[in-house]
């Protein structure tokens, strides 16, 4: 049956995270294909419409030489071309000397040698670019080309403009999706983080009562000489210690909890100890250590409830039967490795990344919290790490978990 409280369109989000990047960045890919696709086609029409401009600026100037006698050889051209004033141009001759220019910014106040100097340089920017354009200058009487010059030319400043825009919008657009993309990861952590506080909060407050109750009971149950020397009461009293031990956990997600220095081992041990009367028979746990005394900066509570959750998961991943280790090693740079290894079922490569995802559970029943509490509480509240560090299909997994030790004191 479905979880009324958990709808699995919300949990489909999270297991189609992966696909639902994929698609964006397609998206995001073909908005941008496009975007420089047209501005190209653009390009290449105001290309083609400067260079027929050009061409009609070689022969209006070819026109002027040959029928007008060379008097005032600009003026038509002038007329025709609607006073050219945008794309840069050179006039040269046969032995590369540079008869005349257009558009080319060049300060009255230079010499004659930097003059020369800015228009060569031009020019080979526009050898560079553009073939040239050839002047055939005409002998009136016979029609003979007696000489030819050439005109060069590059694009016009908004041609210019025009061919990095495409990018220089796509990098505006991307920086601002970036910034987009951090603000609602922000807000939507945050709003994650409220509705687990208020229902943590409210999970305590709802075990309150009926602890308090159970505490009672107890106490009338021990008054009862049939119960007086049963191991029920022993057990019963462990498991409401238990459940205010749960209730202060629930208290402390959202509040910053206090982290001592603790025996890594011992608390280990603790946990595992618990645990192994409420778990199958079948299962073998073992905590294995460098040493008895590797501590750790921690949260009791809060890393027991992490140990419980994952050694929980390893239980019901092996079907109830099989072993369970858990290492604690001592790392460099003051870390502290636990890692919690089982036989089980494994996880497969494709979900590796979802596991700490909420809702995420192989179980026909279940919520999906248990490893994102794990995750929470280990890298939220012990600046620490926690993460699948190996899994193979029928063979079992190894979760690692990275606490931080406290660094001594230095010596005077």
């Amino acid at each position: 049956m479905a979880n009324p409280f958990m709808p699995s369109e919300v949990f489909n989000i999270y297991k189609n995270k992966s696909n639902l990047n994929w698609i964006v960045l397609f998206i995001s890919i073909v908005i941008s294909g496009g975007s420089i696709y047209y501005t190209d086609v653009l390009v290449k029409q105001l290309k083609q419409r400067e260079r027929r401009q050009i061409e009609l600026f070689a022969k209006a100037l070819e026109y002027t030489i040959n029928e007008s006698s060379k008097r005032d050889v600009y003026f038509i051209t002038e007329e025709i071309l609607f006073q050219n004033n945008s794309i840069p141009t050179i006039l040269v001759d046969k032995q590369g000397k540079i008869g005349d220019y257009r558009n080319i910014e060049i300060d009255s106040s230079w010499s004659a040698s930097k003059v020369s100097f800015t228009l060569n340089k031009e020019l080979k920017k526009m050898k560079d670019e553009y073939d040239p354009i050839d002047v055939n200058f005409k002998d009136p009487e016979t029609d003979e080309i007696y000489d030819t010059q050439f005109i060069y030319y590059r694009n016009s400043f908004l041609l210019t403009q025009l061919t990095y825009y495409p990018y220089i919008q796509l990098s505006v657009i991307a920086i601002f999706a970036f910034i987009a993309y951090l603000a609602f990861n922000y807000s939507k952590a945050a709003e994650q983080n409220r509705v687990w506080v208020g229902m943590a909060k409210e999970t305590a407050h709802q075990l309150g009562t009926p602890i308090s109750s159970l505490i009672a009971w107890l106490e009338f149950l021990k008054t009862d000489k049939h119960f007086k020397d049963s191991n029920i009461i022993t057990e019963l009293d462990k498991d409401i210690k238990k459940l205010m031990l749960i209730t202060e956990r629930f208290s402390s997600i959202g509040s910053v909890p206090i982290l001592n220095e603790e025996n890594i081992v011992e608390v280990i041990n603790n946990s595992v100890s618990y645990l192994r009367s409420r778990v199958s028979s079948k299962v073998n746990m073992e905590v294995h250590a460098m040493h008895d005394n590797i501590s750790a900066n921690i949260n009791v509570p809060l890393f027991e409830w992490v140990i419980e959750n994952i050694c929980k998961n390893a239980v019901d991943a092996m079907g109830g039967e099989g072993n369970l280790h858990i290492n604690i090693v001592e790392g460099s740079d003051w870390r502290v490795f636990v890692d919690i290894s089982d036989d089980g079922k494994g996880i497969p490569k494709s979900k590796l990344k979802q596991v700490f995802n909420p809702g995420f559970t192989t179980k026909k029943r279940g919520w999906g919290l248990g490893l994102t509490l794990a995750k929470r509480i280990i890298e939220n509240y012990h600046n620490g790490k926690v993460y699948v560090k190996s899994s193979e299909p029928d063979k079992g997994t190894t979760f690692r978990i990275v606490l931080r030790r406290k660094k001594p004191e230095p010596t005077a």
